[in-house]
């Protein structure tokens, strides 16, 4: 449109022109080694712009001539360009598809075509990469990480084929360059961060934490939870050898997440050993509202040395009410009651946990309370303990499918930071369902149940709630099959009781 206007205002111009000079008639004259021409102005003017012509056409063919090399070389280098960039195209393509031999074949073309750039170089080693060729790979990161411009890039493949060959050390290095070249990028900080908490350099962990979340690289309360881990990380390893600075650090890791129970257990612990009570309880109690844990509870019990069972069995009813009578509060409840010899107590706490399937603990807990007022041959007692065997397991510390028995800053498995979370296991094989067969009429008499011997069975102990196996344990590794069978009753088990002794005697 605008061009259309742009040429016919010049038609006017032009034609304005040629009116204005037919109007205006004129004569022109040419003196030149002794000859005159004269003619009119018109003809002077049409003589002028055909001289204009020819000249311009000439010029532009003397520069053809003149510039053929310069144009053909630079039509050979489009050329070359075009296919280089087609040839690496390819080879993305290739490379994402997994074809190995086309990968190798276009990233040798794009080489050769468009010379040593980031996007060859980087082609060829992930060309490399799928073929399984590791030196080739980590040769052309090598030089990648001599450039200035694709140095960052170069160290992350070196980085990657550090982790796969199992060189630490030649990883940390790699990463610890790109996080100081580049200080926001995010596998750096992320490697360099693994490799401080797997060192136990907590307080560099921190500083590159910190570090981070001052770069905005993650949310604010996502930091504030992995410094309040590093500094109950810190305080662990502390609590024995400097008790000062572990209570130190362990109060900032509450004062940063109060609900992480093992900040709250240490600090509590190392409260009470200085005889601040009161302060030891709040941070207990502030920590049991959202995440009831057997940790915190035997700390609470414990707080004041001396105090009698009935003191402590007291105190498990303030948690029990903060909790709202949580199943752990109710487990609490039912070893203090126990210790202090109320056994009606202990079992009315329990009572709602025995409606659907008791877990282990549940389980353990009333053979502890049958075997502490009845003994430990009493049928009851190896009727709970046995149920125990098959009955569902209760929450523990997992982290990457590992399950462990005591609270850890990095998961074993992958070295993350926080991967410890307080749940219930994954059932690995369902148990078949109860047995529904209906009971023998009163009047029929009980079939004898055979009891086994006392070695046979678990002793009951009283220091942990749950078996455990030491260390790490993968998830459902050692787990027994069983199946369940119908509950013991106690008439039926007395009854076998005598019988079998009156075989043996």
């Amino acid at each position: 449109m605008w061009r259309a206007l742009v040429f016919l205002a010049l038609l006017a111009i032009a034609a304005y022109g040629a009116v204005w000079i037919a109007d205006h008639p004129g004569s022109v004259t040419v003196v030149w080694n002794g000859y005159e021409i004269g003619m009119s102005l018109a003809i002077a003017l049409t003589g002028v712009l055909v001289a204009a012509i020819i000249i311009g056409i000439i010029w532009a063919i003397m520069s053809g001539v003149i510039g053929l090399p310069a144009s053909i070389s630079r039509s050979t280098r489009e050329r070359r360009r075009n296919k280089g960039l087609a040839s690496l195209s390819r080879g993305m393509i290739a490379v994402g598809s997994g074809d190995p031999l086309a990968a190798r074949r276009h990233a040798g073309d794009a080489e050769r075509l468009l010379g040593s750039q980031p996007l060859t170089l980087l082609l060829k080693a992930q060309a490399a990469q799928i073929s399984g060729d590791r030196e080739a790979a980590e040769q052309a990161f090598k030089r990648m990480a001599d450039d200035p411009e694709t140095r960052v890039l170069g160290l992350r493949g070196l980085f990657v084929e550090a982790r796969r060959r199992e060189d630490e050390g030649a990883a940390r290095a790699y990463a610890t360059e790109a996080a100081r070249l580049a200080p926001s990028v995010t596998w750096a900080n992320e490697a360099v961060l693994e490799a401080q908490c797997a060192d136990g350099e907590w307080s560099a962990a921190t500083e590159t934490v910190e570090r981070r979340a001052s770069l905005g690289l993650m949310d604010k309360s996502v930091a504030r939870r992995q410094r309040a881990v590093l500094l109950t990380a810190a305080a662990q390893s502390h609590e024995a050898g400097e008790p000062e600075t572990a209570t130190e650090q362990a109060l900032k890791a509450v004062k940063l997440a109060p609900e992480l129970v093992p900040a709250a257990v240490i600090a509590g612990r190392l409260l009470a050993r200085r005889n601040d009570l009161r302060k030891a309880a709040k941070i207990i109690e502030a920590a049991w509202k959202t995440t009831p844990h057997p940790d915190l509870a035997k700390v609470y019990l414990n707080l004041r040395t001396g105090d009698s069972a009935r003191d402590r069995l007291a105190r498990a009813e303030t948690l029990a009410k903060l909790s709202s009578w949580d199943p752990e509060s109710r487990l609490v409840i039912a070893q203090a009651a126990r210790e202090a010899q109320e056994f009606g107590r202990a079992r009315e706490a329990l009572a709602p946990l025995l409606n659907d399937r008791p877990t282990v603990r549940v389980c353990q807990m009333m053979a502890r309370i049958e075997a502490a007022e009845h003994g430990t041959e009493s049928g009851r007692s190896r009727e709970w303990l046995a149920r125990a065997a098959r009955a569902p397991r209760d929450p523990a510390w997992i982290a990457d499918g590992v399950i462990s028995e005591r609270w850890a800053p990095v998961s074993p498995v992958t070295g993350r930071l926080d991967a410890f979370v307080w749940k219930t296991p994954p059932e690995i094989l369902a148990g078949p369902e109860e047995d529904e067969t209906p009971a023998p009429a009163p009047s029929e008499p009980a079939a004898p149940v055979e009891i086994p011997a006392a070695s046979t069975l678990p002793p009951i102990t009283t220091d942990s709630p749950a078996p455990s196996t030491p260390g790490f344990l993968q998830t459902g590794a050692g787990t027994p099959s069983t199946v369940p069978s119908p509950p013991v009753n106690a008439p039926a088990a007395q009854a076998a009781t005598t019988e079998r002794s009156r075989r043996i005697a």
